[in-house]
């Protein structure tokens, strides 16, 4: 009888490490969210491996070594995350006392090359928005959460976890309670958007004021899987590639930017913790770049011919 083929982990499991569960208790303390917890976690977990002994007796050129031999495991951004993750910790382990000195306190973030932030095409917008043009109540529903989606450029959970009660649609405003920032948020809907929204309310019928915006074919909350089994359902029936829920939070960003809004703005309201984040939006893509200049070349407009 053949053996079985058991894979090894890169690295020895060890004891685990008692400053790192100190630091991820007190994260928790603070109200971290689950998913920044669990990539401490797994970018601290790794480097113990790796180091061999408690991460408080890590030097300087130990963490040097650690990345690059991060760079055969992980992509640029990955890199990226896990000099924030150590700066973090580091930091904190200095301010408890644990350690004397911060041995990243002299090393720089590994630089990661600027990509092009690729929203939904509106191509694949428009093929999805055909698909829901009946009366039944899915219909009604997955017009009004597209439109939804494209016109506040609010994140997945955030806009599902809107109710009734957060929604004035006399104005078009939704107040977002539940934010990656942890701070309400005010986003728009537009005049489209807010009519879409409104049949499916009614087509709903009498609902509590704490009753949620999107719900399922069996009225509970929709979840973010059954969100994205919408946009699938969608684009296949469409014909078109699925597209992610953050694609239409970029189609927002980056639309809103074409059209003249600030940058503060588009920040403020996609809930941006920084302008830079939002200033990647603005790379515009070749095309947008060759027609921007045919309509502003200052030779042909200046001096004519």
């Amino acid at each position: 009888m053949p053996t079985r083929k058991v894979e090894q982990a890169p690295f020895p499991v060890l004891a685990p490490d008692l400053d790192v569960t100190a630091f991820l208790t007190d994260c928790q303390v603070r109200n971290l969210a689950p998913r920044t917890l669990a990539i401490y976690r797994r970018h601290l977990q790794d480097l113990a491996a790796w180091l061999g002994r408690p991460l408080a007796d890590g030097t300087t050129d130990d963490i040097r070594s650690y990345f690059l031999s991060l760079r055969e495991r992980r992509n640029p951004g990955g890199q990226h995350q896990c000099f924030r993750v150590l700066r973090t910790f580091y930091r904190w382990l200095l301010s408890e006392g644990i350690i004397a000195a911060n041995p990243m306190a002299r090393l720089k973030a590994p630089r990661v090359p600027e990509q092009p932030l690729d929203p939904v095409p509106l191509e694949t917008v428009t093929a999805m928005l055909k698909t829901c043009a009946g009366k039944g109540l899915l219909d009604l529903r997955d017009k009004a959460l597209l439109l939804a989606l494209i016109d506040t450029g609010a994140r997945a959970n955030e806009l599902l976890s809107v109710n009734l009660a957060d929604v004035d649609l006399s104005s078009g405003a939704i107040l977002l309670r539940t934010t990656k920032a942890k701070r309400p948020r005010g986003v728009f809907l537009g005049k489209r958007a807010r009519k879409a929204v409104l049949a499916y309310l009614r087509a709903r019928g009498t609902l509590d004021p704490a009753s949620p915006l999107w719900a399922n074919d069996e009225g509970d909350r929709l979840t973010y899987w059954g969100l994205r089994q919408v946009l699938r359902r969608r684009a296949l029936k469409a014909g078109v590639p699925a597209p992610s829920a953050h694609a239409f939070r970029r189609l927002f960003c980056l639309q809103c930017l074409k059209d003249g809004m600030s940058a503060l703005a588009v920040q403020a309201l996609a809930g941006h913790a920084d302008l830079s984040t939002t200033k990647r939006y603005v790379k515009w893509a070749l095309g947008d770049l060759a027609e921007q200049h045919a309509a502003h070349s200052p030779a042909d407009r200046l001096l004519g011919g």
